[in-house]
């Protein structure tokens, strides 16, 4: 996980290397409008992973997702909140977050 550009910095990056879909997370997978592409946690690949906190101290955080699929599509999916672990399933929430962050 990378801490070190700013969010806006890590999301030019990321449309310059391609990834331009748009995906937000759905209970059991993530979802992209523009495509009307859903993606079951199976069908796509976290390439990297960037985490921002907030200036304030008060435990605000972001997380910014590269994501691939084998369909070729590649997109990006921001949690603005860092609480998008609590309304996923297991599956989805273990690929994104992982074992540990589930714990917290």
């Amino acid at each position: 996980m990378q801490k070190n550009e700013s969010l806006t910095d890590a999301l030019a990056g990321l449309r310059e290397k391609g990834y331009e879909a748009d995906f937000a997370t759905d209970t059991f997978c993530l979802y992209c409008s523009d495509l009307d592409m859903r993606l079951d946690p199976e069908e796509f690949h976290v390439d990297k992973t960037y985490r921002f906190e907030g200036n304030t101290g008060d435990g605000e955080e972001a997380r910014l997702y590269a994501i691939s699929s084998p369909l070729g599509v590649k997109g990006i999916l921001v949690d603005t909140d860092g609480t998008g672990a609590r309304h996923l399933n297991v599956e989805m929430a273990k690929k994104l977050y992982g074992d540990q962050d589930l714990l917290d």
